[in-house]
C-alpha cells in the first residue's frame, strides 16, 4: 500500500471481494457442490410445497398455518440469498463478489434470518394463546393481528439488518479482499477490515445476543405454560395432538437458535471462522430444508391437505 506525502499509509477502498469458500481439491469441491445443490433443491421444493398447500387448502387458513407459510417464505428467501452465489463460486476461478453485491447479500441475509428469529417467537406466542387461552384465542389472534405480528417481525429484522450492514461497511477494507467464507457475513468481513473492530464485535455480540436470548426466553416461557397446561389435560387424544404440534415447533426453534447462538452470540465468533463455515451450512441450507419436513411429517392436517391436493391434481 503506497504512503502519502506525510508518510502515512493511503487507504485505497476495495471495489470487490473474493469469497474463498472451502479448502480442498477438485474431489472435495465436487462433493460440496453436489451437497449444496441437493440441499438447495430440496429446500425450494419443500418450502414452495408448504406455501402452495397452505394457500390452496381452506382448512389450513388459520393463524398457525399463516405463520407457518411465512416461515416457509423466509426459509426459501434467506437460503436463496446464499445458495445460488455459493453454487456459482464452485464453477468460478475468481470467486469475485462486488462491494455492492457483498453489502446487498449481507443486508438481505440479516433481514430474513433476524425476521425468522422473531417469527419463531411469534409462533410460540400463538401456540401459547391457542393452548392456554383457547376461548380468547379467536379474539386475540384475528387476521389483522397476525398480519401485524408478521410485519413487526420484518420491521425488527430490517432494523437489525440496517444496523449490521451500515456498521460493517462503514469500516475501511484495504488490507485484503479475501473473505474466509462462502458468503458475506459480519464476522468474516470484520477479519479483513483495516481498522479497530472491537466496537463492531461488541455490537455484534450485544445486539445478536439480545435478539437471540430475548426471543429464546419468550419461547421457553410460552412452552413452560403450554407444558403445564398439557399435563392438566384429561383427554389423551387432545394431549397427544397439542404435544405433537408443539414438539415440531420446539425442534425447529432449537435447531435455529442453537446454531445462531454458536455463530453470533459468543465473544469469539470472529476468530472461529472454520467452525463457523460448517455451522453456517447448517442454518443457511440444512434448517430451511428440514423445517417443511419437521412440520409436515408430524402434522396430520398438512399431510391430509397434501393428499387432497394430490387427489385433486390426479382427477384433473
Amino acid at each position: 500500500m503506497p504512503p502519502n506525502r506525510n508518510g502515512n499509509l493511503l487507504v485505497v477502498p476495495l471495489q470487490e471481494f473474493m469469497l474463498e469458500g472451502f479448502e480442498g481439491g477438485l474431489q472435495t469441491q465436487a462433493l460440496l457442490l453436489a451437497l449444496f445443490l441437493a440441499l438447495y433443491v430440496v429446500t425450494i421444493l419443500g418450502n414452495l410445497t408448504m406455501i402452495v398447500v397452505i394457500t390452496l387448502d381452506a382448512r389450513l387458513h388459520s393463524p398457525m398455518y399463516f405463520f407457518l407459510k411465512n416461515l416457509s417464505f423466509l426459509d426459501l428467501s434467506y437460503s436463496s440469498v446464499i445458495a445460488p452465489s455459493a453454487l456459482a463460486n464452485f464453477f468460478s476461478s475468481s470467486k469475485v463478489i462486488t462491494f455492492g453485491g457483498c453489502a446487498t447479500q449481507l443486508f438481505f441475509f440479516s433481514l430474513f434470518a433476524t425476521t425468522e428469529a422473531f417469527l419463531l417467537a411469534v409462533m410460540a406466542y400463538d401456540r401459547f394463546m391457542a393452548v392456554c387461552s383457547p376461548l380468547r384465542y379467536p379474539i386475540t389472534m384475528y387476521p389483522s393481528a397476525c398480519a401485524r405480528l408478521v410485519l413487526g417481525s420484518y420491521c425488527g429484522g430490517c432494523l437489525n439488518s440496517i444496523m449490521q450492514t451500515s456498521l460493517t461497511f462503514s469500516l475501511p477494507f484495504c488490507s485484503s479482499n479475501h473473505i474466509d467464507h462462502f458468503f458475506c457475513d459480519v464476522p468474516p468481513l470484520l477479519q479483513v477490515a483495516c481498522a479497530n473492530t472491537a466496537v463492531n464485535e461488541l455490537l455484534l455480540f450485544s445486539i445478536c445476543g439480545l435478539i437471540i436470548v430475548g426471543t429464546t426466553l419468550l419461547v421457553l416461557i410460552s412452552y413452560g405454560y403450554i407444558t403445564a397446561t398439557i399435563l392438566r389435560m384429561h383427554s389423551g387424544a387432545g394431549r397427544h395432538k397439542v404435544f405433537s404440534t408443539c414438539v415440531s415447533h420446539m425442534t425447529a426453534v432449537s435447531l435455529f437458535y442453537g446454531t445462531l447462538l454458536f455463530v453470533y452470540a459468543q465473544s469469539g465468533a470472529v476468530e472461529s471462522m472454520e467452525q463457523g463455515k460448517v455451522v453456517s451450512i447448517f442454518y443457511t441450507l440444512v434448517i430451511p430444508m428440514l423445517n417443511p419436513v419437521i412440520y409436515s411429517l408430524r402434522n396430520k392436517d398438512v399431510k391430509g391437505a397434501l393428499q387432497r391436493l394430490s387427489r385433486k391434481h390426479a382427477t384433473t
